[in-house]
């Protein structure tokens, strides 16, 4: 892997790819600029308010941890604009960033976005086929999210965008803005769980659709790095950043797995 900070060193580090235990402002920070092809966030959706969801057919708080909670709209707010803001220092001119999110924080994020100096390319909606029932009966089932994709806001940036692979993948017709599929699969947790764990389909199919092989993808929310499992299966450099240390040791045994997974298709 190259020099991507100036200071921080990785807790894990192979071939292609690194993870460092930081706290993603500070590491954001220390990062050399226009360094990365495209960048992934899955952030804190700030919808920890004491309610209940439900998980294997049982009622469960939907309090994911303290990283999850804020005090108010305007804290949210200043919190998206700081370290999406960091983001398009790190982002090259013809990257692009993808963010997650529901309805709890994705309005800020698309609004951050612009102003700090992004261009939205498409809002995809993300339909689960398998979302968990609503328990309180008083409004319709939360069955999505949303991925914004965007660009800098420059009238030199050019994003990538792989048009006629996402056309194959849909059957010879041009790929919609909604996708559908299931929740992360259990297969996908053998090695710990991760509250807001993706599948690792999404993720393929978003690194698919705009980036090269041997691209340069960061995730400054990296969680259990399916973006890294994603990034390892399609031949892309991943660098990923949590600050929680049980978290990162999840993606360091998913890496490795997927290393090893790698070596031997490759022998």
């Amino acid at each position: 892997m190259g020099k991507y900070f100036e200071r921080l060193k990785p807790y894990y580090v192979d071939n292609n790819s690194a993870v460092y235990l930081s706290d993603t402002f500070e590491a954001l920070s220390d990062m050399m600029p226009e360094k990365f092809d495209m960048i992934f966030a899955d952030p804190p959706y700030f919808l920890s308010n004491n309610g209940i969801s439900c998980r294997g057919g049982k009622a469960v708080s939907v309090n994911k941890g303290d990283w999850d909670s804020l005090d108010s709209v305007k804290d949210k707010h200043e919190f998206n604009r700081k370290w999406i803001s960091l983001c398009r220092k790190v982002l090259k001119l013809n990257g692009s960033i993808w963010i997650s999110g529901t309805l709890h924080n994705i309005y800020s994020v698309g609004m951050a976005l612009e102003q700090e100096g992004f261009k939205i390319i498409n809002n995809i909606t993300w339909q689960k086929t398998n979302p968990p029932p609503n328990l309180a009966c008083k409004c319709f089932t939360h069955s999505t999210e949303t991925v914004l994709w965007a660009q800098k806001d420059d009238a030199k940036a050019r994003h990538y965008f792989n048009y006629e692979l996402m056309k194959e993948i849909n059957g010879g017709k041009q790929m919609k803005d909604v996708w559908s599929g299931s929740l992360t699969p259990q297969v996908e947790k053998v090695f710990g769980r991760h509250p807001t764990q993706k599948p690792l389909y999404l993720l393929e199919r978003i690194i698919l659709a705009s980036t090269h092989e041997n691209d340069i993808i960061l995730d400054p929310f990296c969680g259990s790095s399916t973006t890294g499992v994603a990034c390892k299966k399609l031949n892309r450099n991943y660098i990923g950043i949590d600050n929680n240390e049980e978290y990162i040791k999840l993606s360091v045994e998913r890496l490795k797995n997927a290393q090893e997974q790698r070596f031997f298709k490759m022998a």
